[in-house]
């Protein structure tokens, strides 16, 4: 008894082109949901869904915060007139860009001479050096207030100033101290080799490849001064109002729709610093490369 083979059955549900092969004309797209993308999708919701309510309730025509009454551009005009908030503004300013240009220069010599050079207790200087930024601000605050009263420092602008330094000079040092470490010394040590002086390749060879470094660190530094509270509020003197502490006595009776529309600016010129530092990082590596 002889047996036939089968003959092959032309599929119905198949598409009519003959050079589909025949997996990837049975198969079909499928939405793949992962543990992993169902955990970063709920946190990215639990990170950023505040900031969207808030950026949303800014444009609320409504007096209060509580119910949506319609779609108002009001609030951000107001704030245009507002010359409380303004000089808030440029009081904030005044401390963050001071804080940070001292903060840079001293930043960038503490991170150099401490990669670069070696001298009795420089490890002990090292962990000092970047305690402040495990110090909670509390604790900075106070001090920095036990302080300036036991010199005998009247309480200013300037104050806030000087305690804002402690914690930039921190983070603007380890910043480049992370860039400083990726750096090939032997372009130092041939500038040196070639007759320049130590401030010549200081300034010509190692601050150029240092400086996207230093741009990020100012950067975030500078967010940070413009968004602190806790330290301003506990070093400022008369009439040395921030922004974040015009903010704060603003919602003690109430969030209202214009603190909704300031905190919406506030956090667009955040997201843009942000960007700008990591574009900046991003370009120094490629160059680096």
């Amino acid at each position: 008894m002889t047996e036939t083979a089968p003959t092959p059955q032309p599929d119905l549900d198949l598409p009519d082109s003959p050079d589909l092969p025949l997996d990837m004309a049975q198969s079909s797209f499928k939405p793949r949901f992962s543990l992993q993308s169902v955990f970063v999708g709920l946190m990215f919701v639990f990170m950023y869904l505040p900031i969207l309510v808030l950026v949303v309730y800014s444009f609320n025509e409504s007096a209060y915060s509580a119910a949506w009454e319609g779609f108002t551009w009001e609030w951000y005009e107001y704030l245009l007139s507002d010359s409380r908030i303004f000089a808030a503004l440029r009081n904030s300013l005044t401390v963050a860009m001071s804080a940070v240009v001292i903060s840079a220069v001293l930043g960038t010599l503490m991170a150099v001479g401490l990669a670069r050079y070696r001298f009795p207790g420089r490890q002990l200087y090292l962990g000092i050096s970047y305690l402040p930024l495990i110090i909670p601000d509390i604790a900075i605050a106070v001090a920095t207030l036990v302080f300036l009263a036991a010199v005998g420092l009247s309480l200013s602008l300037w104050t806030i100033v000087a305690a804002h330094i402690v914690f930039c000079l921190a983070y603007i040092a380890i910043v480049v101290s992370t860039r400083l470490a990726d750096l090939d010394r032997n372009l130092e040590e041939a500038a040196l080799d070639l007759g320049a002086t130590p401030v010549q390749a200081f300034f010509k060879v190692l601050l150029p490849q240092l400086m996207p470094g230093i741009v990020s660190g100012c950067l975030l530094a500078f967010v940070l001064s413009m968004d602190d509270f806790l330290i301003a509020s506990f070093t400022a003197g008369a009439g040395a109002t921030t922004l974040p502490m015009e903010i704060f006595s603003r919602i003690r009776t109430g969030v209202k729709p214009d603190v909704n529309a300031l905190s919406a600016i506030l956090i667009s010129f955040s997201a843009v610093l942000a960007i700008i530092a990591e574009w900046v990082r991003y370009r120094g590596e490629s160059r680096r490369q």
